[in-house]
């Protein structure tokens, strides 16, 4: 019975956060694809999508720990560096960090029906497989920067394979970037973000507790592309330090049925011979 309590309860909670997710976007969708017909809008676009994605967190109704390390630079725009857990990653994101924001995802968000051309327009999308796009994207970036805007980028690429436990090799693109550009770099810890939504097959949300850490700003003013790999290496043990092990780990699937013990396999039961006595 307990086990069909908890099935039930993860299916009606799976409906809530999905509905609060989806409702909202249908009802502006219309305001959305006007705003991101001229870019000249896409500021609107964004306060926009930032006003959903609280709404819709509120929503879910979980707490979500804010910890700001340090003030962030004022009159600037930065670079923010972010690890990737989670499909609630951008959201939280937008939520969280304050001002304009252009964000680096990937090119399969763009076929996303219905919110992929938008996020294609108003955002950056990359293809990391391919060189061309990579090179495309960091230009994007840097006019982004020059026009006084912030960037997001996640530097290990993709939804790491042990989210909340390590983090993925980062790459050299974003701290490139804010070398060129003289701008600050913001590491930015999200522990928990994997524990209400993984990266699993199928849709699989879990009432959980959030968190996002905005760690002390990494100033990149005199240094060079040879400084790269200590850059890289300091602001993934800052984002590293954020990281809580014991909440590693992917949410099991919820199942109503009760699961053969390990080690034993099902129980099969043979059918009884016919009537008739045929096999």
């Amino acid at each position: 019975m307990l086990r069909l309590l908890r099935f039930l309860g993860h299916r009606l909670y799976t409906t809530w956060a999905t509905f609060w997710f989806v409702a909202p976007f249908v009802l502006t969708y219309p305001l959305q694809w006007v705003l991101s017909q001229r870019p000249g809008w896409h500021r609107y676009l964004h306060a926009l999508n930032r006003y959903w994605s609280k709404l819709f967190i509120r929503m879910w109704g979980m707490p979500v720990e804010t910890v700001r390390r340090n003030p962030l630079p004022a009159g600037q725009p930065c670079v923010y560096v972010a690890n990737h857990s989670s499909y609630i990653d951008i959201p939280l994101l937008f939520r969280t960090i304050p001002g304009w924001l252009n964000i680096m995802g990937k090119s399969s968000l763009a076929k996303v029906p219905v919110w992929g051309p938008i996020f294609e327009r108003a955002y950056i999308t990359v293809d990391r497989d391919n060189a061309m796009s990579r090179g495309r994207a960091m230009v994007q970036a840097r006019r982004t920067l020059e026009a006084g805007r912030s960037v997001v980028i996640f530097p290990e690429g993709a939804i790491s394979k042990t989210p909340g436990q390590q983090l993925e090799p980062f790459k050299d693109g974003a701290f490139q970037l804010a070398i060129a550009t003289g701008v600050p770099i913001v590491p930015i810890t999200m522990p928990l973000n994997h524990r209400f939504m993984p990266d699993v097959e199928g849709l699989r949300v879990r009432y959980s507790p959030l968190a996002i850490i905005m760690h002390e700003p990494v100033f990149t003013t005199g240094l060079t592309v040879a400084d790269v790999p200590a850059l890289k290496q300091r602001v993934y043990d800052s984002i590293a330090s954020g990281l809580r092990p014991e909440a590693g780990g992917i949410p099991e699937p919820s199942t109503w049925r009760r699961s053969a013990p390990q080690g034993q396999p099902p129980k099969v039961t043979t059918p009884p011979a016919s009537v008739s006595g045929q096999p």
